[in-house]
């Protein structure tokens, strides 16, 4: 079982490096490497109770996938007072504000609200955003605003403190998932914020409702999924591309840190805000079989990150992140 374990995890090691078009069942892999690392560290501990070499089986696969194991889990983290000129971020996918009560709770729009209030980010970026009339983000003097589907219900939000003075959508097809861009103005420079929502899965991340799924059915759907979520990353890495100023990528990929769409998304050029600052799990989406990490704050690395935090408040089916930068 350990053998087992241990090859499954350095097949996964891989996944990064593998188009989802091409394997698009190998890639629905990339969701069970947190389980896999678990699994080896408490094989690695189990041996380590008994005094047996064995334990240099486990020990070896999680050392030479190390950054992955750090995607995981972070034993500290990092926080530094104020400074001038920082800038901070907050990404919320807010799941229509409990729109059709999956939370049991009247008040979940208010509370969101309150939180954004409280927190008080410079720049707050929303992904399944409803236009519900208890909300309230009056703080944020320039807002762009973009809704991709046929009902114009759910859209991608970039609420500033700071002036927009360019926006776009990158307006995907046959869709409700899109990604969205504003150019701000802070202080003497410009950058560009994406705010992206990747395609969904539509998993039910309930343990019993995941039970009695069709499994061949599930790793169909899954597998489209993916090859759209390549796409779609394409699609966002070459207008990257064309952008004049420094892009900062926050949202919900949909997608794990261990995944091709992850790995190309932030390249060579990006830091992960959670991997600079960030404690524990850092999960950003509630899922009852591991703590999953598919909600990403990404930014350039001329940027220091000064601080990261992940929320413990369940007004959504995700959880809030937020950064601190110094610009």
């Amino acid at each position: 079982m350990n053998s087992v374990a241990a090859f499954i995890l350095l097949l996964a090691y891989l996944l990064p490096y593998v188009s989802p078009k091409t394997f698009p069942l190998l890639s629905v892999l990339s969701l069970t490497v947190p389980v896999l690392i678990l699994i080896n560290v408490l094989f690695l501990i189990y041996w380590l109770i008994l005094l047996n070499k064995r334990l240099l089986l486990s020990f070896i696969v999680l050392l030479l996938g190390i950054t992955h194991v750090s995607s995981l889990y972070k034993l500290r983290g990092k926080s530094v007072n104020q400074v001038d000129h920082d800038l901070s971020l907050l990404s919320y996918n807010v799941h229509s504000f409990n729109r059709f009560r999956w939370i049991d709770s009247d008040t979940i729009p208010q509370d969101i609200s309150r939180l954004v209030r409280e927190e008080n980010p410079d720049i707050f970026c929303a992904q399944e955003f409803y236009n519900n009339p208890n909300i309230d983000f009056e703080q944020y003097r320039y807002e762009f605003q973009d809704f991709n589907n046929g009902n114009k219900e759910l859209a991608l939000v970039i609420f500033s403190k700071y002036p927009i003075i360019n926006k776009g959508s990158l307006a995907f097809k046959k869709t409700p998932n899109n990604v969205i861009f504003a150019d701000i103005v802070i202080h003497k420079d410009t950058i560009r914020v994406y705010n992206i929502h990747l395609q969904s899965h539509k998993i039910n991340s309930k343990t019993d409702e995941l039970a009695k799924a069709d499994s061949q059915k599930l790793l169909k759907r899954i597998s489209i999924s993916f090859r759209k979520q390549q796409a779609q990353a394409e699609r966002l890495i070459a207008h990257m591309k064309t952008s004049p100023y420094k892009n900062i990528v926050m949202g919900d990929f949909n997608n794990t840190a261990y995944s091709y769409i992850y790995d190309k998304i932030r390249g060579e050029n990006l830091l992960d805000t959670f991997k600079e600052a960030g404690s524990g799990f850092g999960k950003t989406f509630k899922f009852e079989l591991f703590p999953a990490r598919i909600d990403f704050i990404l930014v350039p690395q001329e940027f220091e990150v000064l601080s990261f935090k992940s929320y413990e408040q369940e007004l959504s089916d995700h959880y809030p992140i937020s950064t601190r930068l110094k610009f």
